[in-house]
């Protein structure tokens, strides 16, 4: 278990909280490894009714660590070295419900994530962005699919492609979340939520995530944006990308056509 990522079963809930928080909870390669172990734990666990996401600190998670995807640009890592897939694994095969606890910042996959949560709480000035496009990549996550069918095309491809914030207020509003509240009350009101599910029928709750959810398509999509993905994280455009975050600069995608 990395020491980055904390546990406790309280009430018949998962608490799975982010511990990263003097690096705003940027998920490393053994975080992904630890969430997806607990996940897995977690469906296997008749003790185990309910999973709550939560975070310590003044962040949700500032997205994967940005390392990783200079290691692999720069051959240090390879993209099957990565064990980000775990961890959409566990979410895909996920049966139990799922609840998400976010304040402040929530930044590419610390957004895509909340996809796969059957209910998502959100701190008013929270601040929600996918900027994939800005280091030249793609969504991941099974988002391509899964974010549209939330908030519709045109908001979806303006989160992917435009790399803009939105607030907490917003994402409620549009339904990416299902409340917004003053920071403070997010993490209580979102175990209370996981609380609430944990004392429904289980069997029936797993039926209705199954009818509501189809798994398979939501594993195919992740396949085929995480073929697209390595392949940019190899790009000329995601090099100029990392070198610019590098530099603190704008990036120059101009020579490339």
């Amino acid at each position: 278990m990395s020491e980055h990522i904390r546990t406790s079963v309280e009430d018949g809930v998962l608490r799975l909280t982010l511990a990263r928080a003097d690096k705003k909870n940027a998920l490393t390669q053994p975080m992904y490894v630890a969430l997806s172990e607990a996940l897995v734990r977690a469906e296997a666990d008749a003790s185990v009714r309910a999973v709550l996401l939560e975070a310590e600190g003044d962040a949700f998670s500032a997205g994967n660590d940005l390392g990783d995807f200079a290691a692999v640009a720069s051959g240090k890592l390879t993209r099957e070295e990565m064990t980000t897939h775990l961890f959409l694994d566990a979410l895909t095969k996920a049966r139990k419900p799922y609840v998400a606890a976010v304040q402040g910042l929530a930044v590419g996959i610390g957004v895509t994530m909340l996809l796969h949560c059957d209910l998502v709480f959100v701190a008013e000035d929270a601040k929600l962005s996918t900027p994939f496009v800005n280091l030249a990549l793609v969504p991941e996550a099974a988002s391509s699919l899964l974010l549209q069918a939330r908030i519709g095309y045109a908001r979806a491809y303006a989160m992917f492609a435009l790399g803009e914030p939105i607030d907490g207020r917003t994402a409620a509003s549009i339904g990416l979340a299902n409340a917004a509240l003053p920071a403070g009350e997010v993490r209580a009101k979102a175990f209370a939520a996981a609380k609430a599910l944990a004392s429904r029928p289980i069997g029936a709750l797993r039926a209705t995530k199954e009818l509501m959810r189809d798994s398979e398509t939501i594993a195919a999509v992740i396949a085929r944006e995480t073929e697209i993905f390595g392949a940019r994280l190899k790009s000329p455009e995601t090099a100029e990308a990392l070198r610019a975050f590098a530099e603190r600069r704008a990036p120059d995608f101009s020579k490339f056509s």
